[in-house]
C-alpha cells in the first residue's frame, strides 16, 4: 500500500499560481504512476496530469500550457505547478498512485490522498 499526503492548496485570484505537493511513501513497483485529479462540487473526479515511473508525463488538454507535473525522487514528492489559474480550476485536488496504463481514469488508481482545496476567485 502507498500513502499519499497532499499540501499546497489555498485561495488565489485569477491569473495567480499555486504549487501542490504530494509526498508518496510506502512500497512502489516498476510500472507505477502518480496522478493529480480534481473534483468540484457536483462533478465527477477528473484527470489533470500524471507522471509515470519512467518520467513520462501527461496533461489533460484543459490545463496544457498552464499546469506542469514533476517529481523529485530524492524527496519522494510529486508536484503540480499551476499557473494562470482560472475560476474554473476551483476544486479539491487529489493525488493518487496506480499501476499499469490506465493513468487517466480514477479506476486506474489504488491509493489516494485526502485532497487539498484550491479556490480561484475572479
Amino acid at each position: 500500500q502507498v500513502q499519499l499526503v497532499e499540501s499546497g492548496g489555498g485561495s488565489v485570484q485569477a491569473g495567480g499560481s499555486l504549487r501542490l505537493s504530494c509526498v508518496v511513501s510506502g512500497r512502489t513497483f516498476s510500472g507505477y504512476y502518480t496522478g493529480w485529479f480534481r473534483q468540484a462540487p457536483g462533478n465527477e473526479r477528473e484527470f489533470v496530469a500524471a507522471i509515470r515511473w519512467n518520467g513520462g508525463t501527461y496533461h489533460t488538454d484543459v490545463v496544457k500550457g498552464r499546469f506542469t507535473i514533476s517529481r523529485d525522487n530524492a524527496k519522494n514528492t510529486v508536484y503540480l505547478q499551476m499557473n494562470s489559474l482560472k475560476p474554473e480550476d476551483t476544486a479539491v485536488y487529489y493525488c493518487g498512485a496506480g499501476y499499469g496504463s490506465d493513468w487517466s481514469r480514477p479506476l486506474g488508481y489504488l491509493d489516494w490522498g485526502q485532497g487539498t482545496q484550491v479556490t480561484v476567485s475572479s
